[in-house]
C-alpha cells in the first residue's frame, strides 16, 4: 500500500489529527543537514522512483474514503529536483483531482507553481517549509532546496489563485535560525496558518551538524545535554522549548495567523499541521 495512515514513529508528543500520507518518491536531494529520514531510508539524500506508483495508486483511490486527507509528503518532499523533468507528483495531483481527494501538500521547493492550475481545482491546502529567510544560512542548511524567497513567492501565486496557504517554521536552532524568526515570520506574514518546531535532533543529523557547523554546535549542544530523550531524538531542554514555544505564539497570532507546534508537548490550535484549512 501506498496509501498509509500517517503514523509519527508513535510519538507521545504527536498531535496530528488523523490522517494519511502518500510519498511520491523515496528518498529526497534537498539534503538538509538536519533530515530526521537518513535514520530509516538508506540512501536517503538520492532520490528513487517508486516502480509502477501511479496504476496501483489508482487502485488505491478507487476504494478510498473521500472524507479523508491525504498529506504529501512527511518522509520525502513532493517536489525534489527530478520532478522538473518527470512530473510524477504532477500525475499524482491528478489522479487525485479525478479521485475528489482532499490533500495536505508541504514542500522546501517552488516547482509546486507549475502545479498551480490543477491545485486550485482541489481540496487542498499548500505549505511550504521555511527555516530561515536568511539565504547564505539556508544554503548552508539546505543546501539543494531551493532559495527561501522563490518558496515564499510560490506560495504567494498559490494564495491568488485562491488556494489556501500555511507555512512551517521549522527547525527553530537557538543561536542560528531563532536570532531571525521575526523577518522570517514578516516574509510569511501573508499565510493563514504556521507551524514551528525546534529542532530535534538524531545520532547521524547530530554528527552532519558538528561536522558543518562546529561554532554553532560547541555552543548549542551542551543545551541538548541537559535536555531529554524522546522516541531516539535529542531534544532541547523543555523550559527553554516552552519558552521558545511562547514568543513564537505571540508573534505568529499578533499577525492575525493561526498558530501550532510539532512535537513539542505545547498546544496548537485549531490544527497544528494546517489540516483545518483543507476543505472538507
Amino acid at each position: 500500500m501506498y496509501i498509509r495512515p500517517f503514523d509519527p514513529w508513535k510519538s507521545r508528543l504527536c498531535t496530528c489529527p488523523f490522517k494519511y500520507t502518500l510519498n511520491v518518491y523515496t528518498g529526497c536531494n534537498h539534503a538538509c543537514v538536519y533530515c530526521y529520514i537518513t535514520s530509516y531510508i538508506p540512501n536517503a539524500f538520492q532520490v528513487r522512483v517508486k516502480e509502477g506508483l501511479l496504476s496501483k495508486l489508482e487502485r488505491e483511490l478507487r476504494s478510498f474514503d473521500r472524507r479523508n486527507l491525504i498529506a504529501l509528503s512527511y518522509s520525502s518532499d513532493p517536489y525534489p529536483t527530478v520532478e522538473r523533468e518527470l512530473g510524477i507528483t504532477r500525475k499524482v495531483l491528478e489522479l487525485f483531482k479525478r479521485h475528489n481527494v482532499r490533500c495536505l501538500i508541504l514542500t522546501k521547493s517552488d516547482i509546486f507553481k507549475r502545479d498551480i492550475d490543477i491545485l486550485s481545482e482541489l481540496r487542498c491546502a499548500v505549505g511550504v517549509t521555511v527555516t530561515t529567510i536568511d539565504e547564505g544560512k539556508a544554503r548552508l542548511l539546505e543546501p539543494n532546496a531551493p532559495i527561501p524567497k522563490k518558496r515564499i513567492n510560490a506560495l504567494k501565486k498559490a494564495k491568488e489563485a485562491g488556494i489556501p496557504v500555511y507555512a512551517r517554521i521549522d527547525p527553530i536552532i537557538p543561536f542560528y535560525t531563532w536570532e531571525d524568526f521575526g523577518e522570517t515570520l514578516e516574509a510569511l506574514s501573508f499565510v493563514s496558518h504556521i507551524t514551528v518546531s525546534t529542532l530535534k535532533l538524531k545520532p547521524d543529523s547530530k554528527r552532519r551538524m558538528f561536522a558543518k557547523f562546529p561554532d554553532l554546535m560547541e555552543k548549542l549542544w551542551p543545551l541538548y545535554e541537559q535536555g531529554e530523550r524522546m522516541e531516539g531524538y535529542y531534544y532541547l531542554p523543555r523550559a527553554l522549548r516552552m519558552q521558545i514555544m511562547r514568543e513564537a505564539e505571540r508573534k505568529i497570532l499578533e499577525r492575525g495567523i493561526t498558530f501550532g507546534s510539532c512535537r513539542e508537548g505545547y498546544h496548537s490550535f485549531p490544527s497544528c499541521d494546517g489540516s483545518h484549512l483543507v476543505p472538507p
